[in-house]
């Protein structure tokens, strides 16, 4: 071979090689960015989750009774209620024969629908519990929720639950006037709506993408945990059982694929359910403050559902718009994070 030839072969060799580093290169730099493993053990995000409807005790659940007496759950500010009373001589009926007696379901049409007992023991308006004497009953529908008002057809559902209820244990219903209590729904509905806020940031990847481990290992370093929910974390409330602060939640499918490291996730969603969150846990600056330290660790910008960039002054005015929001509502008793604005607002 002349000297020719091996020089156009190394010549040759040298630049497939220079082809093929290049490639590797590119591929690397396009790969969606992977979680980088933790110090001091392996407390992943996964180790963690959300609390899950089969945590919490709810309202229609019986539950075992504390020396303090509890509040009613229904409230004449967003429920119709009617009272019912015992006939008979004895005036009691046992937690037994009310349970036998509550109806199949606990919601008329879209609205919750609830039986309490009064309790004669700890003077308490509960949901029946076995083992307890009750003195009386009241029955309860939501005049409103995110569904709408209450209707003609919910409030006659309602009344066929409540009176079926009270022959089986021998008692007599007292209702609300029909046309006044769907009049109150819809004034209600109408507050509501005009006041109901949802607020979303969205964090976009400037230049790599982002693996579903990548997000969840970032989004967990800031307090966030795995949620019930393929491609959901939540950011915990101080007190346990209630709403998280915000909610982040990216593509189910590449949480959910077979090799989700070569998943690739170009935007994660940032959620705030304004309404049902204490503005004492200052859920809007804790937004802006993750929002803005995801965008700076993993290379991204911050916008809104369009893709418009969110500047700090655009958030100066939102956040000035949400104290107004949050006044109105405690100025109507139903303070964001209360239970009844976690009623109304479902």
């Amino acid at each position: 071979m002349s000297n020719l030839q091996i020089g156009l072969a190394i010549a040759g060799g040298v630049v497939l090689a220079a082809v093929v580093a290049h490639g590797a290169w590119s591929s690397r730099r396009n790969a969606p960015r992977q979680a980088l493993p933790e110090p001091g053990g392996d407390a992943s995000p996964a180790s963690l989750r959300e609390p899950s409807l089969d945590d919490e005790v709810h309202d229609t659940q019986p539950m075992t009774l504390p020396p303090v007496a509890r509040r009613s759950v229904m409230d004449s500010l967003i429920d119709v209620i009617a009272t019912i009373a015992l006939d008979g001589p004895h005036l009691v009926v046992s937690g037994e024969a009310a349970i036998a007696a509550m109806p199949a379901t606990r919601r008329a049409g879209s609205k919750p629908f609830a039986i309490e007992g009064y309790n004669l023991t700890t003077l308490a308006w509960e949901v029946p519990v076995a083992g307890q004497r009750y003195g009386g009953f009241q029955a309860g529908v939501q005049l409103a929720n995110r569904s709408g008002a209450l209707n003609e057809i919910e409030y006659s559902e309602y009344v066929v639950k409540t009176q079926a209820f009270a022959d089986a244990i021998n008692a007599t219903p007292e209702f609300p006037e029909m046309l006044e209590e769907v009049a109150r729904a819809r004034e209600l509905d109408q507050f509501a709506s005009a006041h109901d806020a949802q607020l979303g940031f969205t964090i976009r990847a400037r230049n790599a993408s982002w693996s579903p481990g990548y997000v969840q290992q970032n989004a967990a370093r800031l307090g966030f945990v795995a949620g019930v929910i393929p491609g959901r974390m939540v950011l915990p409330a101080s007190t346990e059982g209630l709403a998280p602060v915000l909610v982040l939640s990216f593509d189910s499918q590449a949480a959910l694929a077979e090799d989700p490291a070569q998943s690739a996730i170009r935007d994660i969603a940032l959620h705030l359910d304004v309404a049902q969150v204490d503005r004492n846990e200052q859920p809007f600056e804790r937004m802006r403050d993750v929002a803005a330290a995801l965008a700076q660790t993993m290379d991204g910008v911050v916008t809104d559902d369009n893709g418009q960039l969110l500047t700090a002054q655009t958030m100066d005015g939102i956040g000035a718009e949400l104290q107004g929001l949050y006044d109105t509502l405690e100025q109507r008793d139903l303070a964001a994070g209360s239970l009844l604005a976690r009623r109304l607002f479902a």
